[in-house]
């Protein structure tokens, strides 16, 4: 089987971040591969996408917290003979309360979602890209990772810090290959993550410039790994947060970290 168009593997694709980035894919003229937990959401996306833009949208339902996944994904590709030119690493969640508040079963799930899936994945794809001489990842970060990890959440900064550090050397290392690797790295977002956190009441009392739409989050991802930008964090107040506690002492930036999280952070579960 001969690709006609690029090919995009989304995960996380069932709703917000993800599944904008298979809308705006699929506007480029990709071709799609869909992967995420919930087969219906999946499925009522990719007939959306077909219909509108007249691709193809591979639908591969799956948990990525079963370590077998990234495998499993990468054998199915190969036996259809599909080949991934975009890799958008995007399935996240977050844990409420605090480190000790959720059992390790809790915990490893979480950091095989977003930590080791993520890294197999790029691993399992990249070689193909290589050889090729062109293809793109987008690691979906955080504006979490730069700045001090409040309490609550307790691994979700450190996950998103490592996507960061993690994409900046893939890039570097895959550069002259023709090969662009971002981590994109959004603040307050508009999606259902919020609900999933039960942090939803919280984060309402936030101002409304804190806060971006999945639109714009991927359009601006999907320009600034085009560019080759090793890490992007889009919108000017995120730039702003980022820049400020880079210039900031250590203690102060750790300080305002905890007096603010309070209002948007879940640490009595």
């Amino acid at each position: 089987m001969t690709q006609q168009r690029p090919l995009s593997l989304i995960t996380g694709a069932s709703s917000g971040i993800g599944a904008e980035f298979a809308r705006q894919l699929a506007a480029m003229g990709h071709d799609l591969v869909l992967t995420a937990r919930r087969t219906e959401r999946l499925q009522t996306l990719a007939d959306e996408l077909r219909t509108r833009h007249g691709i193809e949208v591979t639908v591969l339902p799956h948990d990525l917290a079963d370590p077998a996944a990234p495998a499993w994904l990468q054998a199915t590709l190969q036996q259809r003979g599909l080949q991934v030119d975009w890799l958008v690493n995007n399935a996240g969640y977050g844990v409420p309360g605090t480190f000790d508040a959720s059992d390790w079963p809790t915990h490893a799930a979480f950091l095989q979602v977003l930590l080791t899936a993520p890294t197999e994945l790029a691993w399992r794809l990249l070689p193909d890209m290589r050889r090729r001489g062109h293809g793109r990842i987008i690691n979906v970060s955080s504006l979490a990772g730069h700045v001090p990890a409040p309490a609550g959440h307790t691994l979700y900064a450190a996950t998103k810090a490592y996507l960061i550090k993690f994409s900046q050397a893939l890039a570097l290392e895959n550069r002259a290959r023709g090969i662009h690797v971002c981590a994109l790295c959004p603040g307050f977002t508009w999606s259902e993550f919020h609900d999933v956190t039960q942090t939803r009441d919280k984060m309402n009392t936030l101002p409304a410039f804190m806060w971006l739409t999945a639109e714009q989050v991927v359009r601006q991802g999907i320009a600034a790994v085009e560019r080759g930008d090793a890490v992007y964090v889009p919108g000017r107040v995120n730039r702003f947060i980022k820049s400020l506690v880079q210039l900031i002492p250590d203690h102060l930036a750790l300080w305002l970290s905890a007096r603010q999280s309070k209002r948007y952070r879940n640490t009595e579960l």
